[in-house]
């Protein structure tokens, strides 16, 4: 008998359950019905926390090693360093004592012509620190973990800082860490100020991915100049004004185009972060808007009141 007339073909005995095709058609159609409702209704986020939970001790174990490895790297560092990093810290000490005394003449001021002019107080700002655990494992976005969420009063949103400048912003908040995505991330914007000609603009991170920012959306004969200063703007009810953001680094006019390429640094430290601030949005202190008046129709002439 040729090999060719052999029935390969599994005898009926073993033929349990639908197919393969049927099988990968449904588990394909559940998989997507699954993304759609969980970018729609948040179906997986309670699941996402719980899971967070319950891994955050194994995180923590895994975390020690590099933990006690940085410590004991601090600990042995050289005298000749140290006394650097004294010296610095005490003519940042200085610096900051100064402009201290400055910043309050300047509230007393502040406060003092809000009351003239009869405008509402700038709202307060509440913060509470974190440490940066460690980076997100997603290689296609720019995130990181810190340790502190919901149960610390994190809320989704929070503008996230640290001693240079603002580094980010809360995106996702389990019930003991959150997830912070930097600014430099091509998905986050945010409004922006020259400092130097009072302009605003909105910041993108680099798509490109060289670590920095992009000013979008600015015309070709825009007064920019390298080394500007852009601070937080206010206007979007999520960031305080006047945090720093970023220097212009690179300004590209090109004749072809309407619009000037703007590249910027990032005044934080984006790539080493190690202990930030949690800001509490300004949207969570501006008070609600007043309802608004029904509107009385009058009775028409010869009608019934």
């Amino acid at each position: 008998m040729s090999l060719g007339t052999l029935d390969r073909t599994p005898p009926p005995i073993f033929k349990q359950g639908p197919s393969a095709l049927s099988k990968l058609i449904l588990f394909s159609a559940l998989a997507l019905f699954l993304m759609v409702a969980d970018s729609r209704f948040q179906l997986t986020q309670p699941l996402r926390a719980v899971l967070a939970t319950a891994l955050y001790p194994v995180q923590w174990l895994a975390l020690q090693p590099m933990r006690i490895w940085r410590e004991a790297g601090d600990y042995f560092i050289t005298a000749e360093q140290a006394r650097k990093q004294l010296e610095a810290a005490s003519n940042l000490l200085a610096t900051q004592t100064i402009r201290s005394s400055q910043v309050e003449q300047l509230t007393i001021e502040n406060s003092r012509l809000r009351k003239l002019l009869d405008l509402r107080e700038q709202l307060k700002i509440d913060s509470l620190a974190a440490d940066v655990l460690y980076d997100a494992a997603d290689p296609y976005t720019r995130k990181v973990i810190i340790g502190k969420g919901m149960s610390q009063g994190i809320v989704l949103g929070s503008p996230v800082i640290d001693e240079f400048g603002v580094l980010g912003q809360v995106t996702l908040v389990h019930p003991l860490v959150s997830e912070v995505t930097l600014i430099i991330d091509r998905d986050l914007a945010i409004p922006v100020l020259n400092v130097r000609t009072g302009v605003r603009s909105l910041a993108f991170g680099d798509a490109a991915g060289g670590g920095g920012l992009e000013l979008r959306f600015m015309g070709s004969n825009s007064d920019v100049q390298q080394g500007d200063l852009l601070t937080t703007s206010g206007v979007d009810g999520v960031y305080p004004p006047g945090l720093p953001v970023a220097t212009i680094d690179r300004i590209e006019r090109r004749a072809e185009s309407a619009f000037a390429r703007i590249h910027c640094l990032p005044l934080a430290l984006v790539s080493g972060a190690r202990h930030v601030m949690v800001l509490q949005p300004q949207s969570a202190q501006i008070p609600p808007r007043p309802a608004e008046a029904a509107v009385v129709v009058p009775p028409k002439k010869g009608g019934r009141p």
